[in-house]
């Protein structure tokens, strides 16, 4: 199965052309337009997203399938996701703190792709404050042992191997194969 996954994009609108995949990921931070745009432009109906720490608390529009707390099959694997980054700030949207983040994440379904915000503690994780990582997440991998960890939220594009884990860090948008 390929994918297009974006995560962390300023542009408004999808410019970056066609592929042809079976699936498209949001990790969020991300305009609805931009996603909607990645979706038309590779004639793919199949979107699946989270929201990022500097998206709006709206529902994304049809087709895309929001993933926060919830599981979806696709050609016979299983997507669950998890949205937001640490509670760096007071106010905002998709912000928890750690243990609000592992109680949520305890009650999340095995599955072999977990899309996220943000990346598991210590692993693709920028500072300990803005982009500091989840504790949630690495306890949900060592737990589950999903396949796949996608995320975004570090401005990076990295993979590293956790136990039988991928996680895969995407800034921008990247075609990968699952």
């Amino acid at each position: 199965m390929r994918a297009l996954v974006m995560a962390d994009l300023d542009e408004g609108k999808w410019p970056f052309g066609a592929w042809a995949v079976d699936l498209i990921i949001a990790c969020g931070d991300l305009y609805d337009q931009a996603i909607l745009g990645a979706a038309e432009a590779c004639c793919c109906r199949t979107v699946l997203a989270v929201r990022g720490n500097h998206d709006l608390p709206q529902p994304f529009p049809a087709p895309i399938r929001d993933l926060h707390g919830r599981v979806a099959e696709v050609l016979g694997l299983r997507f669950g996701g998890f949205n937001g980054s640490w509670k760096y700030k007071r106010k905002g949207h998709f912000l928890y703190d750690q243990d609000e983040a592992a109680c949520a994440l305890a009650a999340l379904p095995p599955v072999d792709v977990l899309v996220t915000h943000n990346s598991p503690y210590g692993i693709h994780q920028r500072d300990a404050d803005i982009h500091q990582g989840f504790l949630g997440l690495n306890q949900y991998v060592e737990r589950v042992r999903p396949r796949l960890l996608i995320h975004g939220h570090q401005h990076l594009n990295r993979e590293t191997l956790v136990g039988p884990t991928r996680v895969v860090g995407v800034f921008g948008w990247r075609v990968l194969e699952l």
